[in-house]
């Protein structure tokens, strides 16, 4: 089936209204992955799901990005297999009709759209209808999927509930479970959720554990990940943490959301937001009154996420108060 592969998931081109400011990131990104599977001798590379991110249309741009990326990615790697994930699906429950089936025209791209097991590799696209009940039967020592699994996290704080008919146990016969789907890179037992290719909102503000995985299956070596060192980063804080000299955050290509926990004027203000953008290339700060509990992103996307139950949990997530313990106020709301 490889040798060795390099993995990544999530990267959800056309995020945040097909912005071009996202779309160059994932050019970039996808630049950073192919150099690093060279140094590191991969002959295949694996994505495992959520190319796209709107599941109904597809912007012009987006799709310049996109061509341009798999054809690189075509070129890079012996084989080069594409997940289809839930984004990148039309219907929730089918996988009829997909935003990436172009790709299979590209050379070198192989989309995996139906569940398939060479070797001891299994390869795994978002599971519709009774599907899942197929895992448990599966002997493949390595899979390779877009999974959504109750009791692994979202984010660092959104837990997934109890629902859905797959579970961990169902996952018997493997040694190592790789999933795309939740953004946090996180691992329990045998199941390994590789996280997004790289931070895209405040959900992952704080957590820069972003990039690719390298399997070196000729070797029965464990999984190594690398960090993309260039990813763009997200965090909170207020105003007083920001402006104290010992306080050493700023970074290029940065997004800050600032609690206003001392008084400033409405010039003192612009002035502030122009300096860390002019001069500390921040590329947006969003300025909090401290009573001001429930800020939302620049870009509220509720198509990020695929309930009512999420979209409330990570407006939580994003509270940034001394005030509220979002924990509590999550384990409250998933009692209700």
């Amino acid at each position: 089936m490889f040798k060795k592969a390099a993995v990544f998931t999530d990267i959800h081109f056309g995020l945040k209204g097909n912005s071009k400011v996202h779309n160059e990131d994932c050019e970039k990104f996808i630049d950073w992955y192919i150099d690093q599977s060279k140094q590191n001798n991969c002959e295949t590379g694996i994505f495992c799901g959520d190319w796209h991110h709107n599941r109904n249309s597809l912007n012009l741009t987006t799709m310049d990005s996109t061509i341009r990326c798999l054809e690189k990615l075509g070129k890079s790697f012996e084989q080069f297999f594409m997940f289809v994930g839930n984004h990148d699906l039309y219907y929730k429950d089918k996988r009829d009709i997909s935003s990436t089936e172009f790709a299979k025209h590209i050379p070198g791209i192989e989309i995996v759209e139906d569940f398939r097991e060479v070797e001891d590799v299994a390869l795994v696209p978002w599971l519709v209808g009774d599907e899942w009940k197929k895992i448990s039967k599966c002997k493949a020592k390595y899979m390779f999927g877009h999974f959504e699994l109750p009791h692994f996290y979202m984010n660092a704080m959104v837990q997934m509930p109890d629902t859905g008919e797959l579970k961990a146990e169902h996952f018997q016969h493997q040694e190592y479970v790789f999933s795309g789907h939740f953004h946090k890179r996180q691992k329990q037992g045998k199941i390994h959720y590789l996280g997004n290719a790289f931070p895209h909102n405040y959900a992952d503000a704080w957590d820069d554990k972003r990039g690719m995985m390298i399997l070196d299956r000729e070797n029965s070596k464990e999984p190594v990940y690398i960090d993309w060192p260039d990813c763009p980063k997200y965090r909170t804080t207020s105003l007083s943490k920001l402006l104290d000299p010992q306080n050493d955050i700023i970074k290029p290509n940065m997004y800050l959301r600032v609690t206003l926990d001392l008084p400033i004027s409405y010039e003192e203000a612009q002035f502030i937001k122009e300096t860390y953008i002019n001069n500390h290339k921040c590329r947006e700060i969003t300025l909090i009154p401290q009573k001001q509990i429930e800020e939302i992103s620049t870009e509220l996307d509720i198509t990020q996420f695929e309930s009512v139950d999420e979209i409330v949990a990570k407006e939580i997530t994003a509270i940034d108060s001394d005030n509220f313990n979002k924990k509590m106020l999550l384990d409250i709301y998933n009692e209700l």
